[in-house]
């Protein structure tokens, strides 16, 4: 059977087979990824419309975290710590450039650092401080940025960073924190009177996840491998049929 494979007609096919071969299993490997990328975004989906709870329950500090949790609703009691507060920026808020108002908070239960973006702004000299005292605070969950340059802001102003960076947080703020932040939508005082955003402090809404069916593209996947090997079988089937011919 080997010296039947050899014949040009065959080694000619088997050149088509291995370029057959190699696109499927390319074409399979991309709809994986498709699948396994929507497959995230539904788990995305479950955690926007999941239940608030405590961050704590669903991290711990300096651990890795989980993606499918990005955007989770989540509850936080701390004391905001004003002189660890910083921009994070530029950034885009329906049209307008300005900055994330980044600060620590520190749960009052575990005494661990938290991550918040309070707000978003437009004039960085405007920042006002933190609220004092007990905070409850609710928020959506997202994991820490990339590294970026930061932006080069006027003499008086809060300290500057390009991203949510955590490596460069973690130097800055004494405790241990959490690797994500949270983006504050309310926040409430130890009485549960409602605390409106400073004078010029925005909301950030937590991004939008849109939905998709991973189920469907795990079955292409599958559909292209077995095209590799039918092809591989059957040039195996016509090569042992010419050999026991001759």
């Amino acid at each position: 059977m080997f010296r039947t494979a050899l014949k040009p007609r065959w080694l000619s096919l088997f050149l088509l087979v291995v370029v057959i071969v190699v696109t499927c299993v390319e074409l399979g490997i991309w709809q994986l990824h498709v699948a396994q990328d929507k497959g995230l975004v539904a788990a995305l989906q479950r955690a926007h419309q999941a239940q608030p709870m405590a961050v704590s329950t669903i991290l711990s500090p300096q651990q890795p975290f989980p993606n499918s949790e990005s955007g989770r609703p989540v509850t936080a009691v701390g004391t905001y710590a004003a002189t660890g507060q910083v921009l994070v920026g530029p950034r885009r808020l329906q049209g307008r450039t300005g900055y994330w108002v980044l600060t620590p908070l520190t749960l009052t239960a575990s005494h661990t650092v938290l991550p918040v973006v309070r707000g978003f702004v437009t004039d960085p000299a405007a920042v006002q401080a933190p609220p004092t005292g007990a905070i409850s605070l609710d928020g959506s969950l997202a994991p820490g940025e990339s590294p970026a340059d930061p932006p080069a802001l006027p003499a008086g102003t809060a300290p500057a960073l390009g991203s949510v960076d955590l490596s460069i947080l973690v130097n800055r703020w004494p405790g241990p924190l959490y690797n994500a932040f949270v983006f504050a939508q309310s926040e409430r005082t130890s009485t549960g009177a409602s605390l409106a955003p400073s004078a010029g402090l925005r909301r950030v809404p937590p991004p939008e996840v849109s939905g998709g069916l991973q189920w469907r593209n795990a079955a292409y996947a599958v559909q292209w491998w077995m095209f590799a090997g039918f092809a591989v079988f059957m040039w195996f089937r016509m090569v042992r049929d010419d050999a026991r011919r001759d």
